[in-house]
């Protein structure tokens, strides 16, 4: 009853018996989620997490062409098997599925549908992809075994061979290809920044100063605040938050505990679908960010094959990228946009 009363103190400007119930689902979600979190955190190991910080600050954006264009830091598809791929099919019994890393709370990208009851299926664009490929793979599109990894755990729980590969809007760049592999962009977008319409707040400007700003923890966002406030480029926020998961975000956002959230406009543009009182702050992102299928630094076989599929997916016309699009998307995302078009493949290493 005394969260209940919180929630009902931040529920400004949400009226209506509807929008609270919403609310009480969000909460009971982020109850529900933040044992498995944690539980997780401790399966992947608080050192992997250490290991794979200090790495992010790596060799890898010494490299001027991996700084500029980490998006096409990938292999050259192919649809030959090869180790990773043979080991995935050796599986035996319940175990002969995709581990797949994702999220079940970013709504249209992996989430729940809390229509569906207790047992309801993971949906969205990333659930799509995961589908895609597990039938390529494995002949079977519900060959999957889904698990739900925090943003801070992405990088973690592939190195430690928790999943085979995380599809789950995780953003291509420099520093993390010294940890993982990356397939071929899959979708584009940029950092924006999230707030109430009733705010102040007009963009990734200075009328963030003085501001509390929630970020998730391990997500370029977060990274983009901290050089951005040592270079000086934007005032400085009060203080910046971090979470483990985007709507735990949404979830501050709404209880009036942070005034804004700065995350991927395509991810804020969906937690804005949840909530009629915030919106997108600003006309355009404010970085160019591409998300790819992340795998082990040396599964070449799974890169290349994953590749190979993204090739057959974007020309797939009946029920390929263009049509998850549609069915997430499109209500949410600017159709004129660049974010409407699956953006190019370019290989720049060779075979």
């Amino acid at each position: 009853m005394r969260m209940l009363g919180r929630v009902r103190t931040g529920l400004r400007g949400w009226g209506g018996v509807g929008a609270m119930a919403a609310v009480c689902a969000l909460v009971l979600a982020l109850a529900l989620l933040l044992p498995q979190a944690r539980s997780q955190d401790a399966g992947t190991g608080g050192s992997e997490l250490a290991h794979a910080q200090q790495a992010a600050d790596g060799k890898a954006c010494d490299d001027p062409a991996k700084k500029e264009h980490p998006e096409y830091q990938t292999l050259p598809p192919s649809s030959q098997d090869g180790a990773t791929i043979e080991r995935i099919r050796a599986r035996k019994g319940a175990q002969r599925k995709l581990w797949v890393g994702v999220d079940q709370n970013s709504y249209r990208w992996g989430y729940r549908n809390p229509n569906g009851g207790p047992g309801a299926d993971l949906e969205g664009f990333d659930i799509d992809l995961v589908h895609r490929i597990a039938k390529d793979i494995l002949g079977d599109p519900n060959a999957v075994l889904f698990k739900a990894i925090p943003t801070n755990q992405r990088i973690p729980a592939i190195q430690k061979g928790y999943v085979d590969m995380v599809v789950r809007t995780m953003t291509i760049n420099c520093k993390r290809l010294d940890d993982v592999a990356f397939s071929a962009p899959y979708f584009k977008t940029g950092q924006q920044v999230l707030a109430p319409k009733s705010s102040d707040i007009k963009g990734y400007d200075g009328t963030l100063a003085g501001k509390k700003v929630c970020v998730a923890a391990g997500s370029t966002a977060f990274s983009q605040l901290e050089d951005d406030e040592k270079t000086k480029k934007y005032v400085a926020a009060k203080d910046i938050r971090t979470v483990p998961n985007q709507l735990d975000c949404l979830v501050r956002l709404q209880l009036g505990e942070v005034d804004a959230v700065v995350t991927d406009g395509a991810l804020g543009a969906s937690q804005a679908a949840q909530d009629p009182t915030v919106e997108l702050k600003g006309e355009t992102p404010f970085t160019t960010e591409y998300y790819g299928v992340a795998m082990k630094s040396d599964a070449d076989d799974l890169v290349r094959r994953v590749n190979q599929i993204l090739v057959d997916y974007r020309k797939d016309t009946a029920d390929g990228w263009q049509a998850s699009y549609d069915r997430w998307l499109s209500a949410t995302l600017d159709k004129s946009s660049a974010e409407s078009q699956p953006p190019p493949p370019k290989y720049l290493r060779k075979s």
